[in-house]
């Protein structure tokens, strides 16, 4: 789920934005149109040479697309029937391209470093290698923390993603709710007091759980201390218990109930759908609440446009799990989006 918060000022600001990116660069109408032709039949291996050869026309003229890109990719772009969409998501694919070239320099750049300072040490003290610390260090840590995610299965207190959302988002940003849930694990896992996680709405054959498993790798998938189920979470859990968290909600979460079961939408929309979790948290007759943000944060120049990841989500309710302290909790609500607390009256 992305928790949002948009005064009307900024939708119109954000529809004007669009409105103009829709009408620039008027030139590539004949490339548009060439593709549109070898959209025609997408599965055939000629039309995706086409497409092919029309991207690598534009990359020589000096546009933003991607090196390199795959055959499902090439087909995405190929069923996409307006300039302005195509645009954009050559962008993106240009970007994400770029963004994991730096992190394989970056990961290089790691390893390299590594081994240099274990060379270094083995220089140094060959007999540290035989330490006790580094035994720990190496391989004892994972174990308390898989034992502390195993102890939370058992007796944590459970904290939903509903997984139902994939038919109402671009693959994009499927992958993008895939990137910040495993971000949610890995924060979980190495929590002092980990909550039991579970993955509701996970369809065997559904694009969450495809990209999950091409992330993950299925061996690790299979080794992960979370519960993923097909079932709805108000086929998992008593109904009174369980509390849906949206930021449309028109009841604030004062505090922090260890008794309930709190559930997250596992959602990026880019096009910020208003009113969808509410919306299916209605049909399910289930509690709302949403977070004290109006209630604690100071709005820079009266304007609310805030978008909370699912990473963001979960360190907030950790946080108010272990402290109890709505100002703690709110400390990973991004600063740029606001001016501060407000004084306590």
């Amino acid at each position: 789920m992305e928790i949002c918060y948009e005064s009307q000022a900024a939708s119109e600001e954000k529809q004007q934005v669009d409105s103009e990116d829709e009408a620039s660069d008027g030139d590539g109408d004949d490339d548009d149109e060439n593709l549109r032709e070898a959209a025609g039949d997408s599965k055939d291996s000629s039309s995706l040479e086409a497409t092919r050869d029309l991207v690598a026309m534009w990359r020589h003229a000096g546009k933003l697309v991607p090196q390199e890109m795959t055959d499902e990719e090439v087909r995405a772009l190929a069923e996409l029937t307006t300039k302005s969409s195509r645009k954009k998501y050559l962008k993106y694919l240009a970007k994400k391209e770029c963004h994991r070239r730096t992190h394989k320099e970056k990961q290089a750049k790691k390893k390299a470093e590594r081994e240099a300072w274990i060379e270094q040490s083995r220089g140094q003290d060959e007999k540290l290698r035989n330490t006790f610390f580094l035994q720990f260090w190496s391989r004892s840590l994972d174990k308390v923390l898989a034992w502390r995610s195993a102890q939370a299965m058992v007796f944590g207190q459970p904290l939903v993603y509903d997984l139902s959302y994939e038919s109402n988002m671009l693959r994009r940003d499927v992958e993008n709710t895939v990137s910040q849930l495993m971000d949610v694990e890995a924060y979980n896992r190495r929590a002092t007091d980990p909550f039991h996680l579970h993955f509701c709405n996970l369809q065997l054959d559904g694009t969450y759980r495809q990209e999950l498993l091409r992330r993950y790798g299925k061996e690790a998938w299979d080794r992960l201390l979370i519960t993923s189920t097909d079932r709805q979470h108000v086929d998992v859990f008593p109904r009174e218990q369980l509390v849906y968290l949206t930021a449309d909600s028109p009841n604030v979460l004062r505090k922090f109930d260890h008794s309930k079961v709190y559930i997250i939408g596992a959602l990026v929309d880019r096009s910020i759908q208003s009113g969808l979790s509410l919306a299916n948290a209605k049909r399910l007759k289930l509690a709302t609440a949403r977070l004290p943000l109006n209630e604690f944060l100071h709005w820079e120049m009266g304007a609310k446009n805030l978008t909370l990841t699912l990473d963001q989500m979960f360190r907030i309710m950790l946080t108010l799990k272990e402290t109890g302290n709505w100002e703690e909790a709110l400390q990973f609500v991004p600063k740029r989006k606001h001016d501060g607390f407000l004084q306590k009256r």
